[in-house]
């Protein structure tokens, strides 16, 4: 069981193999429910603060601990794959033409590479264990898709602690890094939790362009750029609007201001995730172009295409009309007449806020 000599030779060759495969960070968790993540979801669920995301609240009570979800379950393997980007993940900031993508979303989508990973991984694992006596065990695979705690189970198994902005941070990989875990019913010994470093600093908090954080360590779904352009389905409030900028999928304001990403190094970076050059500052003149054919020739093999065309549109509407270039005019009076209502409500907005300008 824990701490024999086999579990722990397992542990080790388990983390080289792991590194081998992608990863660069390793940690095991238990599988038992913490009651401090367990109260701070209850409390953010009851404030309201997931928004429209109601998978949040209908799943909650897997989302308790790992043995709410797998029973069977003794331990996590929490495992990190760096994305540091090479450039400045907020170069196009000044560029209003451009559409800003956050840098998770400019490659290949993280969830088939990291679950390629994280299968080979269990496989190596089953095989393992039974080569070295320890019996059948069994394994389940997760990345981002189920309703687990990833961020709480990678603090705890010591990957990092989760900073003020409520994302991973670890003193080696920054905020940059793609959480995946496997669940298995085989006991290792745990890793002590990581230890919170934000300190005074309030640079992800200052950072934010809508105040999405009521406090440190909580945000606000309903405010967030991210959440308004990724799962948020309907109209973007017209009060964030101007806020958005030329932010057309994701935001990666507090991620990329935080101060250990100084320690973050792209060679670390898997492949898979090295922007596409027609990802990496697309003109909204093109984008606008896109009908569904077009939106899914160019979003193949990326997460962005699961939003679909109309919400992809929408955001660039809403790009478009801040960046003040009357030329995007005709593509914008085109699209208010879009069959979507989204995309036609966003096309009004844009096309007064342009012809607004002297």
């Amino acid at each position: 069981m824990v701490n024999n000599s086999v579990t722990i030779g397992l542990r080790a060759d388990l983390e080289a193999e792991a590194r081998r495969l992608g990863f660069v960070a390793a940690g095991i968790a238990p599988a038992t429910a913490d009651s401090t993540v367990t109260a701070e979801l209850e409390s953010w669920l009851a404030d309201g603060m997931q928004g429209s995301m109601r998978w949040m609240e209908e799943r909650a009570h897997q989302r308790r601990s790992p043995q709410a979800l797998w029973p069977e379950a003794k331990s996590v393997i929490a495992l990190g794959m760096s994305y540091a980007p090479a450039d400045d993940p907020l170069a196009l900031e000044d560029r209003p033409g451009l559409g800003r993508i956050s840098v998770y979303a400019r490659g290949a989508d993280y969830h088939d590479t990291v679950k390629r990973g994280l299968k080979a991984l269990a496989r190596w694992l089953v095989a393992e264990a039974e080569q070295r006596g320890l019996g059948e065990i069994g394994v389940k695979v997760f990345v981002d898709t189920a309703p687990v705690m990833e961020k709480p189970l990678a603090a705890l198994a010591g990957l990092g602690w989760q900073g003020k902005h409520t994302n991973l941070v670890s003193r080696e990989h920054g905020s940059w890094l793609f959480l995946g875990e496997i669940y298995t019913t085989l006991e290792f010994a745990h890793d002590e939790a990581g230890n919170d470093r934000c300190g005074t600093c309030s640079a992800c908090h200052d950072a934010c362009p809508t105040d999405a954080f009521p406090a440190p360590y909580r945000l606000d779904a309903r405010r967030c750029i991210s959440y308004l352009t990724i799962e948020h389905k309907g109209p973007v409030p017209v009060e964030f609007r101007k806020a958005i900028g030329n932010r057309i999928y994701g935001c990666d304001d507090c991620l990329a201001v935080c101060p250990w990403n100084k320690f973050a190094q792209a060679a670390h970076a898997n492949r898979a995730f090295l922007p596409r050059a027609e990802l990496s500052a697309p003109r909204l003149a093109d984008l606008l172009a896109l009908d569904d054919a077009g939106f899914r020739r160019l979003l193949a093999g990326s997460p962005i295409k699961r939003i679909g065309r109309d919400r992809f549109i929408r955001n660039c509407l809403i790009a478009a009309g801040n960046s003040g270039d009357k030329s995007l005019l005709p593509q914008v009076d085109a699209l208010m007449r879009d069959p979507d209502p989204v995309v036609a409500e966003a096309a009004e907005w844009a096309a007064k806020e342009l012809r607004a300008i002297p």
